[in-house]
């Protein structure tokens, strides 16, 4: 009975979180709207589909007969969640009217370099990368966990080293400086 109550809130916390996140999005993608883009980096876009393949491996229904998430899990998932979501809505705010969807840059581009741009810069990956744990940890197999982690890893090295190359071109110097002392999306490791 207890576990059941558990599973509940975890999916209840989850559904919340991933409303959250999504809404994260709303006030930058207006502010955004107005932007005239200079430069992009197309090859990003494959590193998006390989993320979309990531979570869908999260959020298929594959599942052996009796499958049940353990406590551990959903508590994995419980205290994944919520630092995702504020990740993301302090990124989003950070970043503001020079967000995109698809990597790219606009006329008068800023590097920012404030709130979690200043110890990570990629904060809406690291963020992303967050949410794909947490919802793993609630929801899925162990297999299509790690086969949706792996999608989403090598996607998101792509769309990095597309940013990145994007902002090396542009901001120069700036940007190497910065690049070589904030990490990339994955606090202390990448």
């Amino acid at each position: 009975m207890g576990h059941s109550i558990l599973q509940l809130v975890a999916y209840g916390e989850l559904t919340i979180c991933w409303i959250a996140w999504s809404a994260s999005f709303v006030q930058p993608f207006r502010k955004a709207a107005g932007q005239r883009e200079i430069a992009k980096a197309p090859s990003a876009q494959w590193g998006i589909l390989l993320n979309v393949l990531g979570f869908a491996c999260i959020w298929i229904h594959v599942r052996p007969a009796g499958f049940e998430k353990s406590g551990w899990e959903l508590i994995a998932s419980m205290l994944l969640g919520p630092p995702s979501v504020v990740l993301a809505w302090r990124a989003t705010r950070h970043l503001g009217k020079y967000w995109r969807y698809q990597a790219a840059l606009s006329a008068n581009h800023e590097l920012v370099q404030t709130g979690p741009y200043a110890w990570i810069r990629h904060p809406i990956y690291a963020s992303m990368l967050g949410m794909l744990l947490a919802s793993g940890a609630a929801y899925s197999w162990w297999p299509m966990l790690v086969s949706g982690l792996s999608f989403f890893l090598i996607g998101t090295e792509i769309r990095v080293e597309a940013e990145d190359q994007l902002l090396e071109t542009y901001f120069q110097d700036e940007f190497i400086e910065y690049r070589a002392r904030v990490r990339g999306y994955i606090p202390f490791i990448r």
